[in-house]
């Protein structure tokens, strides 16, 4: 009876481990450990392990009136952020060179770290070239002008070519999502880079941790700067096989 007991007991507790075991992965939610996801063009959550596209991601040209463009207006079109020197600059005055956009905090201690790390080697790749970096923070109670000043004198940005930001952060929020498609949030964002055409239109997103679209990146780039500034979107589709 004891020996029966025993073995009672022992699948009792394999069982409870296997419940256990099969609704963690039923509850777990996308980037949680254990089950990574990435967000693809359309907007779909994919596993991580699925093969990511060596090009960047396009999107979609929203039509615009130019009569109602401002801080009020339904979906943003241009914006103004305040800039470590403490000046307020607009998107129409970036006009003229392609710009690189990404979004961080200060006080995160990795991923922004490395993310601003690549700026760092962008910079020094296209130095003295036409192009800018944006840097825009999403916690800007804590980034004010000071704040940001210091921290980019940590990456060495030049700061004519290399530009941080800050602002509201409901004003940013929106920036994010209207201009450049990425989602963020207060000390949230997405691990990728807005690359913007001269006249500030969207030419890709890149995810700046995969291999591929890093380099996607940095070609991209310098077929802008090769160009002027841009690309007519017909040789856009040209050179894109599609």
């Amino acid at each position: 009876m004891k020996i029966y007991g025993l073995l009672v007991a022992l699948l009792l507790v394999a069982g409870i481990g296997l419940f256990a075991a099969v609704m963690s992965r039923r509850l777990a939610t996308p980037g949680q450990a254990g089950i990574a996801y990435t967000e693809n063009e359309d907007g779909e959550l994919i596993r991580s392990d699925e093969r990511r596209e060596s090009q960047r991601t396009r999107v979609p040209v929203r039509e615009t009136s130019s009569d109602n463009l401002g801080d009020d207006e339904e979906w943003l079109t241009k914006f103004t952020l305040i800039e470590r020197s403490g000046k307020r600059i607009s998107s129409e005055e970036l006009k003229g060179q392609p710009y690189v956009a990404g979004f961080f905090f200060t006080t995160c201690p990795s991923i922004c770290v490395k993310q601003n790390g690549k700026v760092q080697q962008l910079q020094e790749k296209f130095k003295d070239q036409r192009v800018r970096f944006l840097s825009i923070s999403c916690d800007p109670e804590v980034d004010r002008p000071p704040v940001l000043t210091q921290y980019a004198e940590r990456f060495q940005a030049d700061k004519d070519q290399w530009l941080f930001f800050t602002g509201d952060m409901p004003y940013i929020r929106r920036v994010g999502a209207e201009l450049f498609s990425l989602g963020v949030m207060r000390q949230g964002h997405p691990e990728k880079f807005a690359l913007m055409d001269a006249e500030g239109k969207m030419f890709g997103l890149y995810t700046w941790s995969d291999p591929a679209q890093w380099q996607a990146l940095q070609r991209d780039i310098q077929k802008l700067i090769d160009a002027g500034g841009s690309i007519p979107q017909e040789e856009q589709e040209v050179d894109s096989g599609s």
